[in-house]
């Protein structure tokens, strides 16, 4: 599997992030206000956990935990399928697989997860708003893409709760595959070790440079 979008799950969190909220088009007052509760969450999730259920094409699925720790750390440790790790420790996202025994490594600075996972989370950058819905319960769900690639595909976040929490989000590519994850766990986090950030590379043999 190479390393793209879809092979990081929370880089969905980013397009939110990034969204120019005041700046849509056809947007309602009660759009705005809800874009505005779901970037102030946003930056107070500075550090959480939790468990996680991910629905792929097929209906494949996949569960685990994961952790975040802004700025630029973050760790999806997968129990089903058994090993699977996607972690940032600030500087780069790598993902090792170890029925296929293949590490990946890219720059956190060309993945989606940059933005999320930024010091400061920002509504001005460009990827754009295509959609708010607002449901009775008070619970909403937003639909943005990037701006600069608006054929790529585009995420669904989704909102709810007293108090309002992040629930799932689903990432749809230029193709049309769905791929949704569902928090089924989400709390505040403190004292996290450091260790959960980082990943050597284990396909490496001893001495191998």
């Amino acid at each position: 599997m190479t390393v793209s979008r879809r092979a990081f799950a929370l880089g969905t969190l980013a397009a939110l992030a990034a969204a120019p909220a005041w700046a849509q088009a056809g947007l309602s007052a009660a759009d705005r206000e809800a874009l505005g509760r779901a970037q102030t969450y946003l930056r107070g999730l500075t550090s959480a956990q939790g468990a996680f259920t991910e629905t792929g094409a097929g209906g494949q699925r996949r569960t685990g935990r994961f952790w975040l720790q802004r700025p630029g750390k973050m760790r999806f440790e997968y129990s089903n399928p058994q090993g699977l790790l996607v972690v940032s420790d600030g500087s780069n996202v790598m993902r090792y697989d170890p029925r296929l025994n293949t590490f990946q490594q890219v720059p956190l600075g060309q993945t989606p997860l940059s933005t999320f996972l930024s010091r400061n989370v920002s509504f001005d950058q460009g990827v754009r708003v295509d959609d708010v819905t607002i449901r009775p319960s008070g619970a909403f769900a937003v639909t943005v893409r990037d701006a600069r690639r608006p054929n790529e595909g585009y995420a669904i976040l989704a909102f709810a709760g007293s108090p309002m929490r992040l629930q799932e989000w689903t990432v749809v590519d230029a193709q049309g595959t769905r791929t949704r994850t569902q928090l089924t766990s989400l709390s505040p986090a403190s004292g996290l070790s450091a260790s959960l950030f980082q990943l050597r590379d284990p396909t490496r043999r001893p001495g191998r440079r």
